[in-house]
């Protein structure tokens, strides 16, 4: 074995990045996720261009975590809450947010204070206000739709999640 076998990864960094195929291959990276027992109390951030499929990643999540019903992006709405079988989770879309004080208003603190699943897309809109996140989730598209994936695990969580 070689001594990168031996050692767990490295905060900050992935084996390798990941190109998805198409939606199957996001489906199937969710479902993995959703496998690992981190996934009840960790904070994924998500970023990416609009339409690189930050969306249906969670999409995907939720439905491999037991959601029912209609998932849909918390864009106006700011964050959208799951009652799971197996735990709470909450979906944020930080796109329009623009003044802190939405921050304390929403009650965003408290939120992630509390215990289960937070995911965040357009996180850096919030930069400052949020935690570090378990997991950072990078998407970019190319020209013939695939997506290339870039995963940074900053806490011994976003290891686990990688793992």
């Amino acid at each position: 074995m070689s001594t990168v076998e031996h050692h767990a990864p490295i905060v900050g960094t992935a084996p390798s990045p990941l190109t998805w195929q198409g939606e199957e291959d996001t489906r199937a990276f969710a479902e993995r996720l959703a496998g690992h027992a981190a996934i009840v109390d960790a904070f994924i951030a998500l970023h990416g261009d609009l339409g690189a499929g930050k969306t249906t990643l969670v999409r995907h999540l939720l439905r491999a975590l037991g959601a029912q019903g209609r998932i849909k992006s918390p864009t106006y709405a700011l964050v959208e809450p799951y009652e799971l079988p197996s735990l709470a989770a909450w979906h944020f879309d930080f796109y329009r947010f623009d003044d802190p004080k939405e921050w304390e208003d929403a009650g965003l603190r408290d939120l992630f204070a509390s215990e289960g699943l937070k995911i965040a897309e357009w996180p850096e809109k919030a930069a400052g206000l949020l935690p570090v996140a378990d997991l950072d989730i990078h998407i970019a598209v190319d020209e013939q739709e695939r997506r290339h994936v870039r995963l940074l695990a900053h806490t011994a969580r976003g290891r686990e999640l990688l793992a």
